[in-house]
């Protein structure tokens, strides 16, 4: 099977083009590939599949590290519109991809790409979490001691708490905890965010099923959208991850949040699974 190996902001993806080859994935091979001794190594592995909806280019399928399917992948869309212009599967620069949590522009600029990654929903449900009401923070006890976190879902559901810095936040400790809290039914991602004044952040995210990666696009599209929602900061907002910035903006709620930020090749390749 080929692939290509890319990368934004140094979360990175193996990415299959489901298209012109054929392709079975298991969650166990899908292990293999994202191994970094006995496979390729990867975050998540990121499927090319044909259009089956009406005004859509492309279906965009999104795999942790642990074989599990998720609904969206911010970094891993820049990457995949990267990858479909390259590689002749489209020849234009304005992406329509289908994916579980819906329909998403992709809009590539050389080698950024601005991604819209649709309008953030803030009832718990719709995250899923299991309370009652809506707030703009909860709160959950981890070890005795009580962490204040605001949550959203942007296709993916994202736990946001503010910390004094990010270097000293206990990401992999609480984020792992936090993540399979029964709170979560279908676990979360959880960032820890820094503010450094109205329009800028430094942030570390703990992603569900792969851990703490160097950087996660949904992951600060969410923090972008609690900090404004908790009038911490304002649009635009340039959120600084271990990989890099990306430019996040949002006008409020009903309207969508956009992302704009690098993509790049790494290598190409060919395993046999």
């Amino acid at each position: 099977m080929k692939f290509s190996k890319m990368q934004g902001l140094g979360n990175d993806f193996v990415v299959i083009d489901g298209i012109n080859q054929p392709v079975s994935l298991t969650p166990s091979k899908i292990r293999r590939l994202a191994d970094r001794h006995f496979g390729v190594g990867c975050d998540q592995v990121l499927l090319v599949e044909p259009a089956s909806n009406p005004g859509v280019d492309f279906r965009y399928r999104i795999f942790n590290a642990d074989g599990s399917e998720v609904a969206q992948c911010g970094n891993g869309a820049r990457c995949f519109a990267r990858f479909v212009r390259a590689k002749g599967l489209i020849d234009r620069d304005v992406i329509r991809v289908a994916t579980t949590a819906g329909q998403m522009i992709l809009e590539i600029n050389g080698n950024k790409v601005k991604v819209n990654m649709g309008v953030p929903r803030f009832a718990p449900p719709e995250i899923p979490m299991a309370v009652a009401e809506e707030a703009r923070e909860y709160t959950i006890k981890i070890e005795e001691h009580l962490w204040r976190f605001g949550a959203v879902s942007l296709g993916n559901p994202h736990a946001v708490i503010t910390v004094p810095a990010v270097e000293k936040a206990p990401v992999q400790e609480i984020g792992a905890k936090i993540e399979s809290h029964p709170l979560f039914p279908e676990r979360i991602n959880v960032g820890f965010m820094e503010v450094l004044d109205s329009h800028a952040i430094r942030l570390r995210v703990f992603e569900r099923g792969t851990g703490e990666t160097l950087a996660c696009g949904s992951g600060a599209c969410a923090a972008v959208v609690i900090g404004i929602e908790q009038g911490k900061i304002r649009s635009p907002v340039k959120a600084a991850l271990p990989g890099g910035t990306l430019e996040i903006e949002w006008s409020g709620r009903g309207t969508s949040v956009m992302m704009t930020g690098p993509a790049e090749f790494v290598f190409e390749g060919e395993i046999a699974l």
